[in-house]
């Protein structure tokens, strides 16, 4: 802990050195503008109409984001939906005109909402949802009923976030806060199979702040400084972020954040356990434009989380009885590091369709350390000495075990643009490679079992033509082919295989567009999945059966070096709505409208042996990941949205099913239906805008046996945003107005007995009412 505050002041210093330049330079940016202007118009001519390198959208936000932050904080109505995206085909094009169901959240949406968590910019995303817990800060994202070991690809800057632990929580999840992003684009589906290997479910790409979030068009530096403080409990946050334009080709970024919160209290009124944390973060960005068309840029990226993550006893754990009502589990300390740093090379000029160039190299890495803290019973002198506690299992209080996941990438590809007759073509051509090196460490407990070390490395590369005819006609045809090595102690997989996509569009009459698409995507085992091998400790009581390797414990696992990768076919149909000047000047209607089916052969899951006597009752020897015959994942989805300018409305939401088609048991992960209804007016010359949003989700009952269902909820949220000045701007906001109690997911049973796992019991309801103020205040100057 002691080195994350380090770094922590560390990122803060540099950020208030950039800032502190940006101010000080300001007259000397005023004295030297002239000349400098004057030379660009005479030595470099063609510098003045330069067009910077195009970034994917993950780093790059559309221009008409850009001008509505401009025009203080958001004035002018902008649809989210015209945002250039690159999330679907790697080209750019807004996200309503893509042929596939693509989702974009902008910078002002965020900043607007005031999230805590992760999660809550995606309420109006349909097709996502979360497992999280409130003990761990950790972000989890499911789309369309697939999450945990890649089914969704997590990109932060075009680095893949691949961490994973196997516990009482969803086994994949990454640590991103919010404050960070500047924006997120969603593809649900196989058809972002083009971003590598795992993205049966889809794709999320986030891009963090750059100078164009801070700096308004004219201003060469800038600094935005930002508050806010909320109730349920103490939630506080600081960040500042600043930048400075150094030459017309370097630019230097960086900004800090300071978030904390304590524990929080549930919609009736129950405290829970363990659900504060502190989280310290900060990036640096460093871009340059070395030659004409060319932009490179250096960004890094720390964040430290520190958090205690399990649950205390609740009440006397004396009996049976007791200690399925009031039992908690072990408390562990935990200090989650998480370092990302990229060099992206990007090239494109308006004049030359021969390259249209990205390349990224990425590392990330995540260290999670955690030292046991807190048993839930007086047992375990045995194994940890006299006056000690623990087991087995999760070791002994003052233990220390440690999770570190390095990933290290590598992302190219190149677009050719040519016309054949009335065919207008670009051709990309793409490669990828990550390799995963997962070192697992404890002690005296479990988790080297749990979370097995090894190494995987995963590459691929693609070629897609995307094919426009007149104004009418789209076509959008790829061929993607994936390998994967795998290798952990004496166990060791392998496994490759093409996996094509075509989308098909049609425009009959201006603004209406249907769709269809096949796409296949292709998700390799993961370290875990393929050799998690041993007996389950026996957490101090008896041991049930003899493990292959000559251990015992209640159950043993098995490796599955013939596991086979999963493959999604997705099959969807869907409409594009474009409509602007409908009822007035100025008004715009956006809508996308799709129904799916996915089907996931080979879908791998955690299967138990048959049950067998034991002294102790009937229970399973062995349990091993292994492929069913399919999943069936199907639904409908929508995304709407009407603006008028000086009010707006729009719904969104999903209706999905999901079963097991072996043995038409539903899938616990399912969300099955959300509706998000928003709506808002602008007032006082647009600077005051005023939000309301309804979001409906439905209850998931058609779960496993052992599970406890989710519950269905309705949550009401009010936002409110008043750009005081062009500088200042005011904001509040009240999550969970009806304050009500809600379990978002579906909880499992423990592998032994059935019976609900009461830590992810008493830590997955959301947090009930809460109040939020904030405030941001722009310098800048030219």
């Amino acid at each position: 802990m002691a080195d994350g505050a380090r770094y922590s002041r560390a990122l803060i210093l540099g950020a208030s050195v950039i800032s502190f330049a940006a101010m000080t330079t300001e007259s000397g940016l005023a004295q030297t503008a002239e000349p400098q202007a004057e030379r660009a118009s005479t030595e470099r001519p063609k510098q003045a109409k330069r067009k910077p390198a195009k970034p994917p959208v993950a780093q790059q936000a559309a221009p008409e984001v850009l001008n509505a932050r401009a025009q203080a904080g958001g004035t002018a109505p902008v649809q989210t939906l015209d945002t250039i995206t690159v999330a679907a085909t790697k080209t750019k094009e807004r996200a309503i005109d893509a042929l596939a169901p693509v989702s974009s959240i902008s910078l002002d949406q965020i900043q607007g909402i005031q999230p805590n968590r992760l999660s809550g910019i995606f309420y109006a995303v349909p097709g996502v949802s979360f497992q999280e817990r409130g003990d761990d800060p950790a972000t989890v994202i499911n789309i369309r009923g697939l999450q945990e070991f890649g089914r969704v690809a997590v990109v932060v800057d075009g680095a893949r976030q691949n961490y994973q632990r196997t516990g009482h929580n969803a086994s994949g999840s990454f640590f991103l806060d919010p404050e960070l992003v500047g924006g997120v684009d969603v593809v649900r589906g196989p058809t972002a199979n083009i971003y590598g290997s795992g993205a049966i479910g889809g794709l999320v790409s986030f891009r963090t702040k750059d100078i164009d979030d801070v700096l308004r068009p004219g201003e060469r530096w800038g600094v935005d400084l930002s508050g806010s403080y909320g109730s349920n409990n103490n939630r506080g946050l600081g960040s500042v972020f600043g930048g400075v334009r150094a030459t017309p080709d370097v630019d230097i970024f960086g900004g800090a954040v300071y978030r904390t919160q304590g524990n929080y209290k549930d919609g009736n009124g129950t405290e829970i356990g363990n659900t504060g944390n502190q989280v310290e973060s900060g990036l640096m960005k460093l871009t340059v434009r070395p030659a004409l068309g060319h932009e490179v840029k250096f960004g890094a990226i720390f964040q430290d989380y520190q958090y205690d993550v399990g649950q205390f006893n609740r009440g006397p754990v004396a009996t049976a009885a007791q200690r399925a009502l009031y039992q908690g589990s072990s408390v562990y300390a935990s200090d989650a590091k998480n370092y990302t740093g990229t060099i992206t090379w990007n090239y494109a000029l308006p004049s030359d369709n021969l390259f249209d160039w990205h390349m990224s190299i990425y590392g990330n890495r995540v260290d999670n350390d955690q030292t046991k803290t807190y048993h839930y019973s007086t047992s375990g002198a045995a194994l940890c000495g006299t006056g000690n506690f623990g087991n087995n299992i999760s070791g002994c209080v003052g233990d220390k075990r440690g999770y570190v996941l390095n990933t290290y990438g590598i992302d190219a590809n190149n677009t050719t643009r040519f016309n054949v007759g009335d065919w207008r073509n670009a051709l990309t051509v793409g490669f990828d490679a990550f390799q995963d090196d997962v070192i697992t460490t404890d002690s005296r407990g479990n988790s080297n079992i749990t979370t097995p070390s090894g190494i995987r490395t995963v590459s691929g590369g693609f070629l897609q033509l995307k094919q426009n005819y007149s104004t009418w006609f789209e076509a959008v045809s790829a061929i993607r082919y994936d390998r994967y090595d795998l290798e952990s102690g004496k166990t060791n997989g392998s496994g490759d295989r093409f996996s094509p996509k075509i989308m098909l569009g049609v425009t009959p009459v201006p603004g209406f567009q249907p769709y269809v698409s096949y796409a296949e995507g292709y998700r390799a085992p993961s370290i875990t999945e393929t050799v998690i091998s041993g007996a389950h400790a026996t957490g101090g009581g008896p041991a049930f059966f003899p493990c292959p390797d000559g251990t015992v414990g209640l159950f043993c696992f098995l490796p599955n070096p013939n596991l086979r990768p999963e493959v999604g076919k997705n099959k969807e149909v869907g409409i594009n709505l474009k409509y602007d000047n409908i009822f007035s000047a100025s008004d715009s209607f956006r809508g996308k409208i799709n129904l799916f089916r996915n089907d996931v052969s080979d879908y791998i899951d955690l299967v138990a042996s048959t049950p067998v006597p034991t002294g102790f009752g009937s229970f399973s020897q062995f349990y091993q990941y292994q492929n069913i015959a399919q999943a069936r994942i199907q639904g409908f989805e929508a995304e709407t949205m009407y603006d008028a300018g000086s009010w707006f409305i729009g719904v969104a939401g999903h209706y999905i099913q999901g079963k097991n088609a072996v043995t038409n048991v539903g899938l616990a992960t399912i969300t099955p239906r959300k509706v998000v209804t928003t709506g808002g007016v602008r007032l006082l010359d647009r600077t005051l805008i005023l939000t309301a949003q309804w979001a409906s989700f439905g209850a998931n009952n058609d779960v496993p046996a052992g599970y406890l269902p989710a519950t269905g909820y309705e949550l009401v949220n009010l936002y409110m945003t008043y750009n005081a000045t062009k500088d200042i701007v005011f904001s509040a906001s009240i999550d969970n107005l009806l304050n009500q109690y809600y379990r978002p997911y579906a909880i499992p049973g423990t592998s032994t007995d059935g019976t609900t796992q009461n830590d992810v019991l008493w830590s997955s309801p959301g947090p009930g009412r809460v109040y939020k103020a904030g405030m941001k205040i722009h310098f800048g100057g030219a």
